[in-house]
């Protein structure tokens, strides 16, 4: 079990990674050319590409008290769109800068960043049998870096399970497999990212698997102080397999749709698997997010696909 401390040692770890700081930045935003997430914003640079950026500037304006939601609201559609004439608009990089000084914005964030990426970490944790402070910080950041499932699988093809070689054995195998493919990646941006892996190496050499306090990551001091107080390469490696799924003109199609009907499916949750997200589909997603407690907003992120075991 996570302790709320080392919680937020993971959290600082990856906002080192995101921003430079241990605390995060909610105001960043960055554009890097060949970044296939494209616009990123906030503590732990959500993407415009991946359809998280959407859910994150809703969840704001939907927020009493946002200082800039009207503002912001106008922007709601184009995102939802996955427009990328964003990435050059002034006037959304402007707004999301200043929101990123709203004390509503900040909490929105961290309540967004929890849901999307550290609840499905926490998740995919439980399923392989992570239980080290330092094995789920790994998980966490390759959730919010992107392209988990790949590299796990990667990682088990490869080496073996996690329960045949024991978890210190295989963190360390997977931090290597996932270091050699973000530095040959066809995208040479995620060439500059292995930095993230570098640290994890540089821990697992320290015997750091409770994350005790006080340490170092990429010379950024973590100490209680720190944790209990408030730039690198940031290219995003997500990839297209998770799409945001919604209701949209023409439907959705392809076989991540129908993934998603089938775990519907086993869930006891009436749906075709036709691999087509209509209205049906996007009933059958509401019924089972409500039924989990979730957000019933009928849309497929990476909470949702977490809780259905994809």
């Amino acid at each position: 079990m996570i302790t709320e401390l080392q919680k937020k040692t993971v959290h600082a770890i990856v906002n080192i990674f995101e921003t430079g700081s241990a605390h995060g930045d909610y105001s960043q935003v960055t554009l890097m050319t060949g970044d296939t997430g494209h616009l990123t914003y906030g503590r732990s640079q959500t993407t415009l590409a991946s359809g998280n950026l959407f859910l994150l500037i809703k969840a704001y304006c939907e927020a009493p008290d946002a200082q800039f939601g009207e503002a912001l609201a106008a922007f709601l559609a184009r995102l939802e769109d996955l427009d990328l004439s964003l990435d050059h608009d002034t006037t959304l990089r402007s707004l999301l800068r200043e929101a990123g000084g709203d004390a509503v914005m900040q909490s929105v964030q961290d309540a967004f960043f929890d849901r999307v990426y550290w609840a499905p970490a926490i998740t995919s944790c439980e399923f392989i049998g992570v239980e080290t402070a330092l094995g789920t910080a790994a998980v966490y950041d390759s959730r919010i870096h992107g392209s988990w499932h790949r590299m796990r699988d990667r990682t088990t093809d490869q080496h073996g399970a996690l329960a045949a070689i024991g978890e210190p054995a295989w963190i360390g195998r997977y931090v290597e497999v996932r270091r050699h493919w973000l530095a040959n990646h066809s995208n040479s941006l995620l060439h500059k990212t292995v930095y993230r892996m570098d640290a994890f190496q540089t821990l697992i050499g320290q015997d750091g698997w409770t994350l005790e306090l006080p340490l170092h990551v990429r010379g950024v001091r973590i100490d209680e102080g720190v944790l209990l107080g408030g730039a690198p390469v940031r290219a995003s490696a997500e990839v297209a397999e998770e799409r945001l799924l919604r209701l949209r003109r023409p439907f959705m199609q392809g076989s991540d749709v129908r993934d998603v009907q089938a775990a519907l499916a086993n869930a006891g949750i009436a749906v075709d698997t036709d691999g087509v997200f209509g209205p049906g589909t996007e009933n059958a997603v509401r019924e089972f997010q409500a039924q989990n407690g979730m957000v019933a907003d009928g849309m497929v992120g990476p909470g949702t696909r977490a809780a259905l075991g994809l």
